[in-house]
């Protein structure tokens, strides 16, 4: 294998890693402030100027902060637990294409970990392990709170995996391809998906919310009646990395959401900057493009969360079951009807 190609891809791989990481620490500071604007109070504005420092101060202080285990005899799965949870986080976002390519050193540089042709099925294999990092924490805590924090979130992730999975389907039928990058150069200027799969978009938005524990689905973590949730017994960075974990999902999920509804790193008039501007700089705005969606989402994961209030669990449940699955078995029929149907007319030339 080429040396350079290695060389390139680590590269890629601690940039997309950086930016992931970034993405979530901020996101905190974010959430902050949006919650503070929605309530009318000021937020985080001591450390540094407009709180930006602050993320940088609760890393410090939970790096600081006492490590201690509770008395449990799966010490082991105590640790494996957060880590699982970090780590499948992480790792969802090695399939995104962030942007064309760039050409630097006589090189064209794809702007993405890897090019995987089934990357939307990695991305749905990687969250569902995500689970196993919940439940194991949870199990391993000792804790009767912990525990029915953990069985809440992971009923609430698989019940709205399968509706999620249902409602890629129909987009699937219409784009025929499991490649993120594909189903991104599909949608160049505004031939996006969500003017053709509507109710297929709104039913992975609403599963995203509870895939990543979010308000109004934020069930796990009710403390009138679970305290904290699965992660009540964890401290400094092992707590620290659930948190992390559920912004750096946050993060992928408005990603993917962007990626394949919006159009991804694509803009009207893309083509005409790469023909008369240049490769790069067309690129380099694509990318731009591309977090302006991204921002966009995560400001409205914020936004609900401090609008709507949370779901009784029977709601939650019955919102998934039989409501959504519903729906988007429904939905894969119209597609199939309307794609059979455009194929029997070109068949037969009208």
């Amino acid at each position: 294998m080429d040396s350079t190609f290695i060389i390139e891809k680590s590269v890629v791989i601690l940039v997309v890693f950086a930016v992931t990481m970034l993405m979530a620490m901020y996101s905190t500071w974010a959430e902050r402030k949006v919650a503070a604007y929605l309530q009318d109070r000021v937020g985080p504005n001591r450390a540094g100027w407009g709180g930006l420092l602050q993320p940088l101060a609760d890393g410090m202080k939970l790096f600081s902060k006492e490590e201690f285990s509770p008395n449990t005899p799966n010490k082991f799965l105590f640790v494996v637990g957060p880590a699982i949870a970090m780590s499948t986080a992480l790792m969802t976002s090695a399939v995104i294409p962030w942007g064309d390519k760039l050409h630097l050193f006589g090189r064209d540089i794809l702007l993405q970990a890897t090019d995987i042709n089934i990357g939307l099925l990695y991305f749905f294999g990687v969250v569902s392990v995500g689970v196993y990092g919940i439940m194991i924490g949870g199990w391993a805590s000792n804790s009767k709170f912990s525990l029915m924090g953990a069985v809440r979130a992971a009923s609430q992730m698989v019940s709205y995996e399968i509706a999620m999975g249902l409602s890629m389907i129909a987009l699937l039928m219409m784009t025929g391809s499991l490649s993120l990058r594909e189903i991104s150069m599909q949608q160049a200027g505004m031939n996006w998906n969500v003017f053709y799969q509507p109710l297929s978009f709104l039913i992975f938005l609403i599963c995203a919310f509870a895939e990543t524990n979010r308000t109004p689905f934020d069930l796990a973590e009710c403390e009138t009646e679970l305290v904290g949730g699965y992660h009540t017994e964890y401290s400094s960075m092992k707590m620290g990395f659930y948190l992390f974990a559920e912004y750096a999902n946050m993060f992928i999920s408005a990603t993917i959401i962007a990626v394949l509804f919006f159009g991804g790193y694509n803009y009207p008039g893309m083509q005409w900057m790469v023909d008369n501007v240049g490769v790069n700089p067309a690129n380099i705005l694509g990318m731009i493009v591309l977090f302006a969606k991204i921002c966009f989402f995560i400001f409205f994961y914020m936004w609900v969360r401090w609008t709507i209030p949370r779901f009784r669990y029977d709601q939650l449940m019955h919102l998934g079951w039989k409501i959504l699955i519903p729906l988007s078995i429904i939905n894969i029929m119209i597609t199939g009807v309307v794609m059979l149907r455009g194929e029997i007319a070109a068949y037969l030339g009208f």
